[in-house]
Formats: structure tokens, sequence, C-alpha cells
């Protein structure tokens, strides 16, 4: 089957739309339970067309606890490179993991050390043409996962604040304006 095929079977079993949503100007990102609208920018745009490949290679689900695990994978391969809003995404994603899904990020994350991902090239029509398993095998993802080293737990361990640092600094400039609100009442 190619990314092509593929990739419309995943859009209609995960409700996404004919497009995926990549033309919609807002995204609901959900933080736990509470939807939160954020513009979807272009640079979203770009690495989400990746990400979503992303899900059809390893096989992560759309699921809370998968978009966990693949934002653990992601982060383990070597990041998103340019893709700053990805970035942002996969790590909140990857914080809220490990209180959701802890054994599942570890394992995505061990799993993403001996693979690659797509973030080194820009999205073009011309990738769907690759069939999944060509592809799965140019990114290693049919290889065993190797006991994790030293340097893996450390990767891992330095992730793990680096995301938990963006989730708390997310929460806290989105509720930056009640807090103000709160301090404004409390001390005029």
């Amino acid at each position: 089957m190619t990314l092509h095929e593929a990739r419309k079977i995943y859009f209609r079993l995960s409700g996404f739309g004919a497009d995926g949503g990549y033309s919609d100007r807002w995204i609901k990102v959900k933080v736990w339970k509470l939807p939160i609208w954020l513009p979807n920018v272009d640079n979203r745009r770009r690495a989400v067309r990746l990400h979503d490949l992303h899900h059809i290679l390893t096989e992560y689900p759309t699921t809370w606890r998968g978009e966990a695990e693949i934002s653990a994978w992601e982060i383990g391969t070597g990041g998103l490179r340019r893709y700053w809003a990805g970035w942002i995404l996969d790590l909140m994603n990857l914080a809220q993991g490990l209180v959701v899904n802890p054994r599942g990020v570890f394992r995505a994350f061990m799993r993403g050390r001996g693979n690659c991902n797509l973030f080194a090239i820009e999205f073009s029509e011309d990738l769907l043409e690759n069939r999944v398993g060509d592809l799965r095998e140019k990114l290693w993802l049919n290889e065993s996962t190797p006991p994790p080293s030293i340097m893996d737990y450390a990767a891992f361990g330095f992730w793990m604040v680096v995301g938990v640092a963006v989730y708390v600094g997310s929460l806290l400039l989105a509720a930056s304006p009640l807090i103000f609100i709160v301090f404004a009442i409390l001390f005029r």
C-alpha cells in the first residue's frame, strides 16, 4: 500500500476529514479534559503532514496515549528540527504521557533512539507515492529496539525535564490573564 492510500484510510478512521484538517484555521488541543483552541500556524501545518505519516508508519494511534507515544518517539528519533510548533506540542504530549502512559512513553522514546524520522525533509506529494513497508525500512522501524544505554536514559531524563517545563510554562502563560485578575483583586 502507498502512503497516499494509507493516509486516506488514516484520515477516515481518525475523523480528520479529507485533508486531515491541514486547511483549518484553528486546532483543538486537549490539556487533560480541557480543550484549548490554538491557531493552526504554517509551521504546525508543515510539521503535522509528516507527523501524520509517522502515525501510519509507527502504528501509534491518535488516542491520548498514542499521541504521547508518538511524541516521545519523534523526540527520541532526534526531534523535529525546524518545526518549532511541533516541538511545543510534542513536549507537552511527552509531559502528559508521563502521567497517563509512562511505560508507553518510555518504550516509544527508546524505540525512537534506534529509528529515523521524516523531519529532516520537507513534505511533498511525491513522498506519498512511497510504499509503507519501504519507508518503514528506510526509517529502521522494522529493527528491534536494543537495550537502552546510559546515554539513552540520560536523553530521556533531559527531555522529560524539558517537556514538564514547557508544559508548566504553557499552562502559566495561558492562565496569566486569570492570575493577573486574581492578584489585582487581592491587592487593590
